[in-house]
């Protein structure tokens, strides 16, 4: 089965599937980082702004720029009641549209595996934040079993597809991250796991989340209705079910963060 590049343009289906995900570890990442009050962000690779809402919520920022390639993810990012004072710009993330010292910090939640040159793009969250700024990311774990939908991705390995990975899945291994952090030359670099539990009411609300981007459509859209039905319970299997029925899964993500070295 050939394989489509990985887009995020439906907000709306975003937010259904990895909304809840990203907010759960964002919200983990955010109390490691400990922000400051009052600072300036840029938050690169926005998408449908589940991230920037945290910020808004729990950072006081003086301001936050959200930058991402998709309009329509933008679209449903304006919506949020939480980012009405966020800016929201269409853009790329290794050419942002700023100039030098523009910022006090630069995130990318989820993103950075989506960018073409990694390396390019951190580049560039540098060069936006001012000396003494802090520059940091996390990504799921994607070769140690800790994105949110690995248990839909095994089956598909054992039926023989190979799922689709973002375009820098390397770089969401800790060691490349910590390597990219030092590269850039950025000091005082940390790394940490985040590790956090979702529930769900039963197992269709978990398929129902799980299934909702549009990248697993070409997939499952070649299924007749039994072969679905026998997936499911394949992947029904993979995933934990307590007597309620209720489903609790565990996803995984690996965060970075360092800071621009002052000037003299």
């Amino acid at each position: 089965m050939a394989q489509q590049p990985i887009r995020f343009d439906d907000g709306e289906a975003y937010e259904r599937g990895m909304g809840g995900w990203s907010q759960l570890a964002g919200q983990v990442f955010l109390d490691w980082v400990k922000p400051s009050p009052g600072l300036r962000w840029i938050d690169v690779g926005c998408g449908n702004g589940a991230f920037t809402e945290l910020l808004m919520q729990r950072c006081a920022p003086a301001e936050v720029q959200g930058i991402d390639p998709s309009d329509g993810q933008l679209r449903f990012a304006r919506t949020r009641e939480a980012t009405r004072a966020a800016v929201f710009l269409q853009g790329d993330a290794m050419a942002l549209p700023f100039g030098e010292d523009r910022f006090d910090a630069a995130v990318m939640a989820l993103v950075i595996f989506f960018v073409p040159a990694p390396a390019k793009g951190v580049a560039e969250m540098v060069r936006v934040v001012a000396p003494g700024g802090t520059v940091a990311a996390y990504a799921w774990d994607l070769y140690g079993g800790g994105f949110p939908f690995a248990p839909i991705q095994a089956e598909l390995r054992e039926l023989g597809f190979a799922p689709q990975l973002p375009p820098s899945a390397d770089v969401s291994r800790m060691e490349a991250l910590h390597e990219i952090w030092t590269g850039a030359g950025l000091e005082a670099v940390e790394t940490r796991e985040i590790t956090v539990n979702r529930t769900f009411d039963d197992f269709e609300a978990f398929w129902a989340s799980s299934t909702a981007m549009a990248h697993m459509r070409p997939f499952l859209d070649g299924f007749t209705a039994h072969d679905l039905e026998q997936f499911k319970q394949r992947v029904r299997a993979r995933v934990s079910v307590d007597a309620a029925g209720r489903v609790s899964h565990r996803a995984r993500a690996n965060a970075i963060k360092g800071r621009v070295p002052r000037v003299g």
